[in-house]
């Protein structure tokens, strides 16, 4: 229970890695706003995860909607310690194809919506630390992509890229208020996003192929890193994205398949 009577806004939280963590910061004894725009599954993974979580509506790249969503859970819970920005969006195409609209449509979901509720929720960080609550801990959703890439996911990769370094001037930021900033650069998680490749047998052998490991990740193996950066076991990180990545980041070949 090492997040007892903490308030975390997780974004992108109805499904996926986002409700993963949802359930491990509920089970470590925070209480967690889900913040979707899929309001039936939003609201079902409310549901689900108990009396400690609440939906609320958001589309992270609208500051108007960021904004009602930090009033609403000051004005429910009066403080925010813990932020999770899941929130994210893809769209394939690579240098020559990809369109102006979709490369906009991911950057202002993945990279603005981040930097969107992260200004307003450090903001609140602030105010409280200056009335002697504890200080706060943003975690940053990157990727793998953000190193390594792939021709086909353009505007991901970038706002992946963008991810790293907004995490590391934001750190520098906010150190001096005490408050954390960390990001996590999964790889092959298992989620909605990754349905249709784990279906096709010649693209899940291409995946495994470069993950030395041999399988794909879970996303409650994701939560739980974001369960230790934001508690106190991570106090003197910040800055750092961890990867976790069944290796695929130091392989330079590939590794035989299991069948």
């Amino acid at each position: 229970m090492k997040l007892t009577d903490r308030i975390a806004i997780i974004t992108g939280a109805a499904r996926g890695i986002g409700r993963a963590c949802a359930e491990r910061f509920i089970a470590e004894g925070a209480s967690v706003i889900i913040s979707d725009i899929d309001d039936e599954r939003g609201h079902e993974t409310a549901r689900a995860l108990g009396a400690n979580a609440h939906y609320l509506h958001c589309d992270v790249g609208d500051a108007a909607q960021v904004d009602r969503l930090i009033g609403a859970v000051i004005s429910r819970h009066g403080a925010i310690d813990i932020l999770v920005n899941n929130a994210g969006i893809t769209a394939p195409g690579d240098i020559l194809e990809v369109s102006e609209v979709d490369f906009d449509r991911v950057i202002r979901v993945n990279l603005k919506g981040a930097f969107l509720v992260s200004q307003r929720v450090a903001r609140q960080m602030v105010k409280q630390v200056k009335t002697g609550r504890k200080a706060g801990a943003i975690i940053n959703m990157s990727s793998v992509n953000a190193v390594v890439t792939i021709a086909t996911q353009v505007p991901y990769s970038a706002s992946k890229g963008g991810i790293n370094q907004l995490t590391k001037v934001m750190a520098l930021s906010l150190a001096e208020h005490g408050i954390r900033v960390n990001a996590i650069g999964p790889g092959s998680i298992m989620t909605d996003m990754l349905t249709t490749v784990n279906a096709d047998p010649e693209a899940r052998h291409r995946l495994l192929s470069r993950t030395p490991l041999g399988r794909i990740g879970e996303a409650a193996e994701i939560a739980a890193i974001a369960a230790f950066l934001a508690g106190d076991d991570a106090s003197y990180i910040t800055g750092q994205t961890i990867y976790a990545e069944g290796g695929r980041l130091s392989l330079n070949y590939t590794v035989p398949v299991k069948s």
